[in-house]
């Protein structure tokens, strides 16, 4: 196993967002349960709207396929994404 962090970039839609948000963070809390989501949020600065998310997993394809299943994703509200190799270490890595 190990990290990929994930950077999705939204598209303007926030009031969309806003209301799938329960819907996304169920999917999201769900993955933490299985120990795969390690951390995730959204990012609230003034860039352009987005989160980044960490996952432990076998690859990089398994990421990609979980990420197609993010209510989020299915409904188009993600513009891109990208999926990097993330070498990190901590506590909450274990």
């Amino acid at each position: 196993m190990s990290l990929y962090a994930i950077h999705y970039v939204y598209d303007e839609r926030a009031a969309e967002r806003e209301e799938m948000r329960p819907v996304h963070r169920a999917w999201m809390l769900g993955l933490a349960e299985l120990g795969i989501a390690k951390v995730f949020g959204r990012y609230e600065d003034d860039g352009e709207p987005g989160a980044l998310l960490v996952f432990d997993a076998d690859g990089p394809d398994e990421v990609e396929a979980m990420l197609a299943q993010d209510p989020y994703q299915k409904a188009g509200l993600v513009v891109r994404h990208s999926v990097r190799t993330w070498p990190a270490g901590g506590p909450w890595t274990a």
